[in-house]
């Protein structure tokens, strides 16, 4: 006997470039009827001010191949970056009218994210929660004790929770989640837009960026914003100069802290230039013009990672990357340094930019993890979780 498709909302904070192909995957599955509620839709000012340092809108599609709506955000000071920045409360006459088998939430650090919740456990629909918190950031025990009896309470009632990776799934059930309602929904990306990109000219691309065509290039790519490093970048490079290091630092991005890695860069005479901020449908060049990236930040995962492995570069990331148990294998994929241990990181690229053969090695290696964390993988762990939540109902 046939399944009738699970009728399914997934209530997201505003279109995001990593998205937008899980949302296509999922509204092509015949498993599944889906529709994306966005509570908002950033203007590029506020993409640069969300740290990118540039006023931009993406040049891929964000909104095609599947169902949407932008729902009305009465919010006083509309953001994506405020708890209070989201407040959509039709969410409620929504799901209390469609009556979906499943809402799909998208995090909950932001105030739709509660009244789509509430919503749905005023209605009895089941609620789906999808999230990349993890243990490991730094918190002071206030905090930590503050968050443990609401979010064991709230996330014992989940229906399921959405794991994106290893740390994911510890935070989940360190809250109190039942390990029989925990799937793996793995962060992934469209690789469709790096593939067409593979036969780039290499020379030309590191001859229009100042790069040597011989050179070990080391790629930063993200804002230029404290949390994710790029002055630790830059720090690397000027102590592995001192050590007789040849490789090339090349970063990609924008931010506030741009300037200040300019300043010294130049006072140092370091070996390291800047494309700027790099639109999605650029992005792949700067992957294909370098050998190793490098996450000197802190990241709930870091998306990067996945893009980089798909183009075939080994990673060295710090050990406040979420990614790094899933997809960092220790000489395999790549290396992992203590954040904030520039020097650290400087003796790793010493020993990477000394072996070209090896980094060659580990970048297939690289490539051929990566495509576990795959879009298909991301849309059977939700089908996998709406079997569990309906009795794989007929």
């Amino acid at each position: 006997m046939s399944r009738s498709p699970y009728k399914v909302a997934v209530l997201a904070t505003h279109p995001i470039q990593y998205h937008a192909a899980w949302y296509q995957a999922m509204a092509a599955c015949p498993r599944l009827d889906c529709e994306v509620l966005f509570c908002h839709q950033a203007t590029p000012a506020e993409q640069a001010n969300a740290g990118f340092g540039v006023a931009f809108e993406w040049d891929t599609p964000l909104l095609d191949g599947y169902r949407y709506r932008v729902l009305r955000n009465v919010a006083a000071q509309p953001s994506v970056n405020s708890f209070s920045g989201l407040d959509t409360p039709e969410l409620r006459e929504i799901i209390a009218h469609e009556r979906f088998d499943a809402v799909l939430v998208s995090g909950w650090h932001y105030k739709s994210a509660w009244q789509g919740i509430r919503s749905c456990w005023r209605t009895g629909t089941p609620v789906m929660v999808r999230g990349d918190s993890h243990l490991h950031s730094p918190r002071s025990p206030m905090k930590k004790l503050i968050k443990v009896l609401p979010y064991r309470y709230f996330l014992r009632r989940m229906d399921a929770c959405l794991a994106v990776g290893k740390w994911s799934e510890e935070y989940f059930l360190w809250y109190g989640a039942p390990p029989e309602r925990v799937f793996f929904v793995p962060h992934a990306i469209d690789d469709r837009f790096l593939a067409v990109r593979v036969r780039a000219d290499r020379t030309r691309l590191r001859s229009e960026w100042g790069l040597q065509d011989a050179s070990t290039v080391f790629l930063y790519v993200g804002k230029f914003t404290s949390g994710k490093g790029p002055v630790d970048f830059v720090r690397a490079i000027d102590a592995a100069k001192h050590r007789g290091f040849t490789g090339e630092g090349l970063m990609v991005g924008d931010g506030p802290l741009r300037p200040e890695c300019e300043q010294i860069v130049k006072d140092a005479r370091l070996p390291i230039r800047f494309t700027g901020f790099l639109n999605q449908s650029q992005i792949a060049d700067g992957y294909f013009a370098s050998d190793v990236l490098v996450l000197p930040g802190s990241e709930t995962w870091g998306l990067v990672v996945n893009e980089a492995m798909t183009c075939g570069l080994p990673c060295i990331v710090s050990d406040q990357v979420g990614a790094g148990p899933d997809l960092v294998k220790l000489d395999q994929t790549g290396s992992i340094f203590r954040l904030g241990d520039f020097t650290g990181l400087a003796n790793l690229m010493c020993r990477y930019s000394e072996d070209a053969a090896k980094i060659k090695v580990m970048g297939q290696s690289a490539r051929q993890l990566v495509a576990e964390y795959s879009i298909p993988a991301a849309v059977n762990g939700v089908i996998e979780a709406l079997d569990s939540i309906q009795g794989g109902r007929t």
